[in-house]
């Protein structure tokens, strides 16, 4: 049983370095970290100034903003979006390991039942 559970927590660990560092992966993940990014930014909020706002602190705000949501904000958000989904992948394996690990904890009680009623 203790080998069966090594081996597991070994897939486990070869699955979640693959997702990090695999090719295939590693683009797989970048497509959808740019899809992400690209549908928060497009979601950027919209702010509606007062009636009494001066046309210079609009024209300074909209710079503000336009500069921070074209240079800023897309490595930052990048970033954020490529740890949540290594993250989520991760949970991913270990949500199947522990599958695993009860499915062979149930496989070696069947057989120990079997083994007593036979006894």
């Amino acid at each position: 049983m203790r080998k069966k559970f090594r081996d597991l927590l070994h897939t486990y660990k070869v699955e979640s370095f693959k997702i990090t560092h695999n090719k295939d992966h590693v683009e797989e993940i970048t497509k959808e970290i740019l899809s992400f990014t690209d549908e928060a930014l497009n979601n950027a909020y919209h702010y509606h100034f007062h009636k009494d706002t001066e046309p210079a602190r609009i024209e300074t705000f909209n710079l503000i903003k336009n500069y921070t949501l074209e240079s800023i904000l897309p490595p930052v958000l990048e970033k954020v979006m490529r740890h949540i989904l290594i993250l989520e992948k991760q949970h991913e394996g270990v949500v199947k390991l522990f599958d695993d690990l009860l499915e062979a904890l149930s496989e070696d009680e069947g057989v120990q039942n079997a083994d007593r009623s036979t006894a």
